[in-house]
């Protein structure tokens, strides 16, 4: 049994009564300082781990005041405070030991668009995907371009002035700011906009905060002019935070939100910006050129950046081939063939924008005919891709790359601290071959890819940071790495910010440094906004790259056996792709539904990992742990669980945070899938709920649920009745007492009585065994799992049927356990026992020779993920099995006609088999109809989630996000589909409305039945 953790108590706590403070000011938004929040926000997608007294979640403006007011009083003037915006900085820059201010939970709307100037006003807590869809309409977008787009507030990035691909054509941020509405830390709320001369001479005469601020920045700008155009590199990426190359604009205006962007927090906390929008191009194509080196993919990008296109981005052959296992390869592969005897060591991506076709064709045909000639034909081949969704794949590829270096094995893995430096463009290639050169001597491996059109070189070396040799090339790369990008002419910062690696800010900036002193103290007097980056008073000191705590210093106590069994849960780098904030993305529901961090995957990986170092200090191996829980007897064992359970000394518990955060996870598996990391939750959620609950008492529900594969066939026998129960208000509020609700009653028809009027055998082994070559041939087993069969055994029929019209003999798998619900929930141990069983005879089933073939896609899928090196027979998706036989499909031309035809695909499906989208529409491709792919994302039922009382608000919610809408437009003509049966019987209980499975619907089709199945009322 676990023993009792307390959180980390060397966390100093904040002066008595300064939360109170906040609430008795009018602070309108979220104060949290528990132990889960704390541990949450130490972390960000760098190298460094700082835990914070607390975070705040201000609902505007007014919030943002009130904590520059109370952070003024002198109680508690000690504290320090640092904004956040989407947590995936790779420099710590929103890290703090003091109070973290995170803009991105409600302030985040869109605030004003004016399509006629071009110009939207939005909170800082925005995510930059969200206003391009917002945009989109207008035919407008905010141009600057990142891999983290779907979860990177604005704030965020005017705070790092960020930018990326095709920032040769779109610039920075800070070249889009048009305003940016800002809190300063005496709490005054002051509009930055560009200033003519009239207007700053009547700003700096001002005896406030503001208008010292202006006079310093002024005085500076005048001072210091040609010294500033001496330092300042003539680079694409100049210094960004205090840019003093830019505080005066081409048209003579002055402009402190050159100062701003960049500023990473020290100087004020963003609330709002105004924003430049640009026009969608009209057209866009990339082109993808294979090499067979690297070098030379890098050194043909400078021809191909003569050629005018819009962006040149280069890969390396470790990105790549980490490409190729990832879930968006699929999509692409097409676009990077293997190419005969050569292997692909680089890829650049050209980027062709034109106002219309012709112009792109022509575009395209001047780069390729460049390709083709001469010294420029180096490349092993090339394709172009022109469709918009294509185009998109492919930059997802691209964007993905940062994360995808973190999904390697072992605890030697790329780490960020030297990834964005920044040169001429004209010394990339030279450049390169000398970094590669200082990586190579140090014997690190390393993936590379970058904007070379910019000169900006992203690299990621890979260490063990709980090894102290590793920890100490930190220094020793950081330092070379600094001479060597100063040598040619550049800069650290080319893009992702300064953070800790501030200390080398007095380097770069020389003796205009003292100038940057200036300007934090003007803003910030105290030296109380994000301390330590940047530019500290004088007198004070920046952070230093080695005196701030790594992550390596926790993992090293949890140790690398340990990390390796808890299914990545400590191996999470921060990349933040589950707080992607599309509705329609599957990623990741429980975010989505509560904006909360602490339940998302990095959250809960976060979590756990600082439980497991908690259980590492007191010497506990949780795997043995299990390993006793097992063997142990289950009535003595209940006895202390009941004890723990009532004893109030185990209230502080940290177990108890770890598992608050687990229960809302929905077990959907996106996070396994779509994780660059693979991080999955759902695995390692098992494992500790098996030993949490080894220690206290379950809720009712659990045993419910977890036995409900041996009880259906039981339940059905007295089917009446429980449809009374569930059926009725009383049975519904007696199943809500067990924490129970929305449970869909039992149809007549029995699956058993069924196939035995069809005369379908069971699927036993000897049965097939005995079965001639041939006939296996043409025979195929359905493995139809508990909840398909007894509450829609509607669908096994129609699979039966179809088989059948296939000229295929059908059987069916005899019923068995596939064990799903008992692991969701942590019984490991019955769980191990029944897959046990069920992989022995499915195994058999698979040794005769026959296909096997899952009706429901999560529970098909268990068969690969939970069942992994138990079972080594593969059970196929129906579209797997229907693709595999196209021959044998023939459609009704008058069953089609006149309606189109939907496919709502079940979360778990989506993420954890790429493939099956297009799948499906090859299948109904081949009967002459073009499927359509709803683009939804979880419906919120996701097997026994949403039928748990506590999960139903995040479940109802969940549905109304994405599907209620695909539900509410079909229309008569409309055959809408879902492949999950528990999506079916979540629109079922919501809108009252029956989903067919796509097998009833093409056993319709091919029955030469018009009467196809469609969204009808239940």
């Amino acid at each position: 049994m676990i023993p009792r953790l307390r959180p980390n108590g060397s966390i100093p706590l904040p002066a008595v009564g300064f939360f109170q403070r906040f609430i008795e000011a009018g602070f309108d938004g979220d104060l949290e300082s528990g132990a889960a929040s704390r541990t949450v926000f130490s972390t960000d997608n760098s190298i460094y781990q700082i835990e914070p007294t607390g975070i705040l979640f201000p609902r505007g403006v007014e919030d943002l005041q009130i904590t520059a007011a109370v952070l003024s009083e002198p109680a508690f003037r000690e504290i320090t405070v640092a904004p956040r915006g989407g947590g995936t900085g790779t420099n710590g820059q929103s890290l703090t030991s003091g109070i973290v201010v995170d803009c991105s939970r409600h302030m985040n709307s869109i605030l004003e668009i004016d399509p006629i100037r071009r110009i939207a006003r939005v909170q800082a807590g925005v995510v930059k995907d969200q206003l391009n869809q917002a945009l989109k309409p207008y035919g407008l977008f905010f141009a600057p371009e990142l891999s983290t787009s779907n979860r990177a507030t604005i704030g965020g990035m005017v705070s790092t002035d960020a930018c990326g691909q095709g920032s040769c054509l779109y610039g920075k941020t800070s070249n889009h700011v048009l305003g940016l509405r800002i809190v300063l830390a005496d709490g005054s709320d002051w509009w930055s906009r560009p200033l003519d001369e009239a207007a700053l001479e009547e700003i700096v005469a001002r005896e406030d905060r503001v208008g010292e601020i202006h006079r310093t920045v002024d005085r500076i700008a005048r001072e210091k002019r040609d010294r500033i155009a001496e330092i300042f590199p003539k680079l694409n990426r100049y210094m960004t935070g205090y840019d003093l190359a830019h505080i005066r604009r081409s048209d003579g205006r002055f402009d402190l939100n050159a100062i701003l962007c960049g500023s990473e927090g020290t100087l004020a906390m963003i609330a709002e910006a105004e924003l430049n929008l640009l026009p969608i191009p009209a057209h866009a194509a990339l082109i993808n050129i294979r090499y067979g080196d690297f070098n030379t993919a890098l050194e043909d990008a400078r021809t191909l950046v003569a050629l005018n296109v819009a962006s040149v981005e280069t890969v390396d052959e470790k990105v790549l081939g980490l490409a190729r296992g990832d879930i968006v390869w699929t999509g692409i592969a097409r676009f990077f063939p293997d190419d005969a005897g050569r292997t692909t060591n680089g890829i650049n991506i050209a980027e062709v924008l034109a106002d219309d076709e012709a112009e792109l064709e022509r575009k395209l045909a001047e780069v390729t005919a460049a390709l083709a000639t001469g010294a420029n034909a180096r490349h092993l081949g090339y394709t172009i891709a022109r469709d918009h969704a294509d185009v998109e794949a492919i930059w997802s590829m691209r964007k993905r790359a940062v994360g995808l270096l973190g999904n390697v094995d072992g605890p030697v893995r790329p780490v960020a601290f030297v990834e964005d430096t920044a040169v001429p463009p004209e010394n990339l290639a030279a450049y390169i071959r000398e970094f590669r050169a200082l990586l190579d001597g140090a014997g690190l491996s390393y993936g590379m890819f970058g904007h070379v059109d910019a000169g900006v070189l992203h690299v990621r070396p890979a260490l063990d940071l709980t090894r102290n040799d590793h920890v100490r090339l930190v220094r020793e790369v950081s330092d070379a790495v600094v001479a060597l990008t100063r040598r040619y002419g550049g800069v650290l910062w080319g893009e992702h910010g300064k953070g800790v690696r501030s200390e080398y800010v007095p380097e770069f900036f020389g003796d205009l440094y003292p100038s940057l002193q200036e300007i934090k103290r003007a803003f910030d007097p105290e030296n109380r906004l994000n301390p330590g980056k940047v530019a500290a008073p004088s007198g004070q000191a920046l952070l230093k790259i080695d005196d701030v705590p790594l992550r390596g210093d926790t993992d090293r106590i949890i140790g690398n056996e340990i990390r390796a069994a808890f299914d990545n849960a400590a191996y999470c780098n921060g990349n933040g792709a589950c707080f992607d904030f599309d509705k329609t993305s599957p990623m990741c529901p429980s975010y989505k539904a509560t904006r909360d961090r602490r339940f998302s995957p990095k959250g809960r990986a976060a979590l756990m990992r600082e439980w497991l170092r908690l259980l590492a200090e007191k010497g506990i191996d949780p795997r043995q742990e299990a390993k006793r829980l097992r063997q142990s007897v289950p009535l003595a064992r209940f006895a202390r669980r009941v004890f723990n359970s009532l004893n109030p000394q185990n209230r502080d518990d940290f177990s108890h945070e770890v598992r608050a955060s687990m229960d809302t996870c929905l077990a959907c598996k996106a996070c396994a899938g779509q994780c660059p990391v693979k991080v999955s939750v759902p695995a390692f959620r098992s494992k500790f709920l098996e030993l949490y609950y080894g220690r206290y008492l379950r809720p009712l529900k659990d045993p419910l649920v977890a036995a409900i594969e041996t009880t259906l066939p039981l339940v059905h026998r007295i089917r009446p009745a429980y449809n009374l129960v569930v059926g009725t208000r009383a049975g519904r509020m007696m199943m809500r007492v067990a924490g129970l609700t929305s449970l869909p009653r039992l149809p007549r028809i029995s699956l058993a009585k069924e196939a035995a009027r069809l005369g379908v055998p069971l699927a036993t082994p000897r049965r097939i065994e005995t079965l001639s070559p041939h006939e296996r041939e043409k025979s195929v087993i359905f493995v139809a799992d508990a909840f398909t069969a007894y509450f829609d055994p509607e669908v096994a029929v129609a699979a039966i049927g179809l088989a059948r019209k296939m000229g295929l003999s059908p059987f069916l798998a005899a019923s068995h356990v596939n064990g799903k619900a008992l692991h969701v929930h942590g019984y490991l141990g019955r769980f191990e026992a029944a897959a046990g069983r069920t992989a022995h005879y499915l195994q058999r089933l698979d040794d005769a020779g026959v296909a096997l073939v899952g009706l429901d896609p999560s529970m098909t899928l268990a068969f690969r993920s939970e069942y992994k090196g138990i079972l080594k027979a593969t059970i196929l998706l129906p579209q797997e099995w229907l693709v595999a036989n196209l021959g044998r499909l023939a459609a009704s031309p008058s069953a089609i006609k006149g309606r189109s035809f939907r496919l709502m695909s079940h979360c778990t499906e989506r993420t954890n088999a790429p493939a099956s989208i297009a799948q499906w529409k090859r299948v109904f491709g081949s009967l002459g109809i073009d499927l359509q792919a709803a683009e939804t994302g979880c419906c919120g039922m996701a097997g026994t989630f949403g039928h748990e009382a506590r999960n139903r608000p995040i479940s109802e919610r969940l549905y109304a996000m994405s599907w209620k809408r695909e539900i509410d437009a079909a229309g008569d003509t409309d055959s809408l589909m879902a492949t999950g049966y528990s999506c079916r019987s979540q629109v079922k209980e919501i809108d009252n409305k029956r989903l067919p499975h796509p097998f009833q619907v093409i056993d319709k089709i091919i029955s030469e039945n018009s009467d196809i199945p469609q969204a009808d009322v239940a």
